[in-house]
């Protein structure tokens, strides 16, 4: 699935791989391929309309389900926006129809009565490894509302926008190195500083990634946190 640009976020982790002289290679799982838990440091699903999502999800839940709880359980990164995000919980409630996830979190999604949520917004994230709180920026535009259970950590606290409920206060998902988010743009090219913590905890590495002349992303940063009012 892809909307809104987010294949914007492999060629961001790309170029930032390439430019340290890290390897990188995208593999892409279309339906009915499966998926080896082991061959990859990191699994990405994107957005998609409801259709596409429909036909994601069966799929994901089929063919896919038991690789991704198996990457999971290893530490490897799983990042997943928007109808990816949605699709890591339980259940999406669209009406009278119910759209299966894979149960990689403990959270579900309905379509209730209401706007969708959408515009720029800003969070408040504090990562692992990470000092001080951090600000993500981005545009978000879901008409489902995701309610994370009781024992789920949300990715940030809401400063500008809706966030999963629009009245939670909380955006996104964040287990272990499992990370799911509304947060499209994309989401990385906007945020270079989280694309680095990602490649960092999807190599699993304790030392800092090397330094990058990041005046244009840092630009494009202030840009959306300007956008969300931040």
């Amino acid at each position: 699935m892809n909307i809104y640009a987010d294949r914007g976020n492999l060629l961001l982790l790309e170029r930032r791989c390439a430019w340290r002289g890290i390897g990188f290679e995208v593999r892409p799982a279309s339906l009915g391929d499966d998926v080896d838990p082991a061959a990859h440091d990191l699994f990405y699903l994107g957005g998609g309309q409801d259709r596409d999502q429909k036909l994601c999800a069966y799929d994901l839940v089929e063919r896919k389900r038991d690789a991704l709880h198996a990457a999971a359980a290893d530490g490897r990164a799983i990042l997943a926006v928007c109808g990816g995000y949605q699709l890591l919980g339980h259940s999406y409630q669209l009406g009278d129809e119910e759209i299966p996830g894979i149960g990689l979190v403990d959270l579900r999604t309905v379509r209730e009565e209401g706007p969708r949520l959408i515009g720029n917004v800003a969070i408040e994230v504090e990562l692992p490894g990470l000092p001080g709180p951090r600000v993500l920026a981005g545009f978000e535009n879901h008409g489902g509302r995701t309610y994370l259970a009781a024992g789920e950590r949300p990715l940030g606290r809401v400063l500008r926008g809706h966030g999963n409920t629009g009245a939670s206060g909380f955006e996104g998902v964040l287990r272990g190195s499992v990370i799911g988010t509304y947060l499209h743009g994309p989401l990385l090219p906007k945020n270079a500083w989280f694309a680095d913590w990602l490649i960092a905890m999807a190599l699993r590495r304790d030392e800092p990634l090397a330094p990058l002349d990041d005046a244009f992303e840092d630009a494009a940063h202030a840009s959306a946190r300007h956008a969300a009012g931040v």
